[in-house]
Formats: structure tokens, sequence, C-alpha cells
């Protein structure tokens, strides 16, 4: 059964721009088409569609669910390079965690400094303001799409 793709965006809670996204980037194969140029996705495009999201809600970058994808293309072979990919990736969380503690920690610091008083005594305000301070930017954080 063939389907077009507002229907292969409701099975898979997937926005059709982000599968259209998918689709130029290899993600997802290019399903045929009709005479009238509309796609017609099936089963095999929900079920790797389904992957790719639930990779991603994991936080899982594009290049590695590339590669996790391939080696699903492979079940007889050894899972040692996807115990791997997942390894780095806790790595990567944990670091992440790691940089978000110590944030919210200075913000808790900065907000529990306030005298609440006038905005012009914010010390919120004149933290944010103070460009000496060098922290990651968040897409340094949270790269990917």
């Amino acid at each position: 059964m063939e389907f077009p793709i507002g229907e292969l965006a409701r099975r898979t809670g997937v926005k059709v721009p982000t599968i259209r996204y998918y689709e130029q980037i290899g993600l997802l194969p290019s399903p045929p088409r009709t005479e009238g140029q509309q796609r017609r996705y099936d089963a095999d495009h929900v079920a790797r569609l389904n992957f790719i999201r639930h990779a991603r809600e994991l936080g899982f970058e594009v290049d590695a669910i590339r590669e996790l994808l391939a080696m699903n293309a492979k079940p007889e072979q050894s899972c040692a390079e996807v115990d791997e990919i997942a390894r780095r990736h806790i790595a990567e969380i944990d670091r992440r965690i790691a940089h978000l503690t110590t944030l919210r920690a200075e913000l808790q610091r900065t907000v529990n400094a306030c005298g609440r008083g006038r905005v012009c005594e914010c010390r919120v305000i004149e933290t944010l303001a103070d460009s000496t301070h060098a922290h990651s930017r968040p897409t340094e954080l949270w790269s990917g799409r």
C-alpha cells in the first residue's frame, strides 16, 4: 500500500519539511512518484522514518544515524560498532549535563545575589551584559538538526 507524504507525516509524527530534508540528505530514500510527480511512500518508509525519529529523540546526530541505519541493514553483523556509537553518544550527553550543571549553578548564584530592586541594579541583567563571561554557545552544546 502506498500513500502520500502527508499520510507518512501522520503515521510517524514527523513534519513534512523534515521528511523532505531527510530525503535531501539521504537518510530517507526518495520514494517513487506518480505520473503527477507526487511522492508515494510505503511501510518500509514508515519503519525507517520511525527509526530516524526515535534516534533523533535520543539526541543522535545525523551522521551517527546514517551509520546506525547502514548497520541496521546488515542484521548478521556484530553490534560492536553500534555499541561504540551509543557509548560515544552517552559520553557527549554526560559532557552536556556537566556543562549545563555548571551553567545552572552560575545562574542560580546570580539570581540569589539579586537584591530584587530596580532593573538598573539587577544582578542578572548585569551578569548577562558582562562580555567577559565566556560560555559555550548553545550551538556548540546542541549541534545537529
